[in-house]
């Protein structure tokens, strides 16, 4: 299929690109590096009068770092993360969460805010940003607003964004020395999204810790009596029964080949953070 004809617009600016979105004058979709959005319109899943193209704006292409957070522009893209362009980046959850997504090709054009955007549920971001207690800065042409990661995605491909507002960076926590973390998926075949996802990430500098199983029907689910548990007595608290609870109790419509699945990326997860 082709998608219905739109007309395609590059704006100069941030300012530019919100003006249009906000005009009101017609159906509007941003696009960042426009592999979630492409197969969409293709699909006719969506079909907007107007396709409003922000990857090439240098407000949104930045990493900056402030004493409390930081701050990644949401068209930086997977691979710029993967290859290390940012110096605050290397060597950092995030930068190993990149490697790992889709295909090379695949990370040579996507960006963190348009998979956050697109709120897939088996997407790598949403559960890696999901246990690094980010917030999601939110921009539209009248005002600018930071919503917790929690909060943003309120169901499978569907967020709290509003019409003619657009994510215009993603805030994580500054890595500490203190810092563990992991990160685990199964996937049928390499590349492929996940059918089972978890991410955990401990610091204790901040005394903040979150085990989070993603790939589910809906939002990311922290796993807070697990967490716990683990942050008070390490790997002896990783006992199948206590893991086979907290899946329970975070997806209970699972049936018994997901749960193994679930079982199985909670815990390689945890233990690559243990060790």
């Amino acid at each position: 299929m082709k998608a219905v004809a739109f007309t395609y617009q590059a704006p100069g600016s941030l300012a530019d690109a919100l003006a249009r979105l906000g005009a009101g004058t017609e159906v509007a979709k941003t696009m960042g590096g426009g592999q979630s959005l492409g197969p969409m319109l293709n699909l006719r899943l969506t079909r907007p009068d107007a396709v409003v193209d922000v990857s090439r704006l240098p407000e949104l292409r930045e990493v900056t770092v402030t004493p409390d957070y930081v701050r990644l522009g949401a068209c930086v893209t997977h691979a710029q993360i993967e290859d290390g362009v940012f110096g605050p980046l290397r060597a950092t959850m995030l930068q190993a969460v990149a490697g790992g997504i889709a295909y090379r090709a695949i990370r040579n054009r996507g960006t963190v805010g348009g998979s956050l955007a697109h709120a897939d549920p088996a997407a790598d971001w949403v559960v890696t940003m999901t246990a690094l207690g980010a917030r999601i800065e939110i921009v539209s042409a009248a005002a600018t607003r930071v919503v917790p990661m929690d909060a943003f995605m309120i169901g499978a491909y569907t967020t709290v964004l509003e019409e003619g507002e657009l994510i215009a960076a993603v805030r994580v926590p500054p890595a500490s020395a203190e810092t563990r973390w992991g990160y685990q998926k199964l996937c049928r075949k390499t590349g492929e999204f996940a059918e089972a996802s978890c991410a955990a990430y401990f610091d204790a500098s901040r005394r903040f810790a979150r085990i989070v199983l993603g790939a589910l029907d809906g939002p990311p689910v922290v796993l807070r009596e697990l967490t716990r548990a683990v942050a008070a007595q390490g790997a002896d608290a990783l006992t199948t029964q206590a893991v086979d609870e907290a899946i329970a109790r975070a997806a209970p419509d699972k049936d018994a080949i997901d749960r193994k699945l679930c079982r199985t990326v909670v815990t390689r997860c945890v233990m690559q953070m243990l060790n």
